[in-house]
């Protein structure tokens, strides 16, 4: 079949013609206003975008390093009591007489120093002598027979609790009491 001249194909019908429009000059600066903002905004788009991936990277960086460097301060306030250990067992090698008294007091003194160094880093005692028993922060070894102390109280605290800013680093290991028997 050939194809006449009123004939088109499906792909002719479908296209249409490119009509070109004529702009004022006024259009024409408007666009190149609109365009030299769009140019603008996507400069600033790529540059918060650059601005954005520094700080994610520079805040990564700086997690990994407060992470390793976390114990810096406890370790600074140690030092001086590592020192003064030092000190202490020089001291108790030539010690005797009156001079091991001064040096119990000494190293009682460098205890209380730890302990001082501890504390300003967030490490509290868990003191569990006479209180009731609770599992959160009391690791029960054993149970006691007391008429002294009520029933489920701690009567005997074996080795000390130790909690970081409230949370628990090592439960204090204690005897619990119990009612006597009847018999007793």
């Amino acid at each position: 079949m050939s194809k006449t001249e009123n004939e088109t194909t499906p792909a002719e019908t479908t296209a249409s013609p490119v009509e070109v429009v004529a702009l004022s000059p006024e259009q024409i600066e408007d666009l190149k206003t609109r365009a030299a903002k769009a140019d603008e905004n996507w400069d600033r788009l790529l540059r918060t975008t650059a601005d954005f991936d520094n700080f994610k990277k520079r805040a990564a960086r700086e997690k990994i390093e407060a992470a390793q460097y976390a114990s810096f301060s406890l370790l600074q306030k140690l030092l001086p009591v590592v020192d003064n250990f030092e000190m202490a067992l020089t001291a108790a090698q030539t010690a005797q007489g009156d001079k091991l008294a001064s040096l119990q007091s000494g190293v009682a003194m460098i205890q209380q120093q730890l302990k001082s160094a501890l504390a300003e880093s967030g490490l509290e005692e868990i003191d569990a002598t006479g209180k009731p028993f609770d599992p959160a922060w009391h690791e029960a070894i054993s149970q006691q027979e007391s008429a002294e102390v009520p029933e489920d109280h701690v009567t005997q605290q074996l080795r000390k609790g130790y909690k970081f800013k409230d949370r628990l680093l090592r439960a204090a290991t204690v005897i619990v009491a119990k009612k006597p028997a009847a018999g007793s």
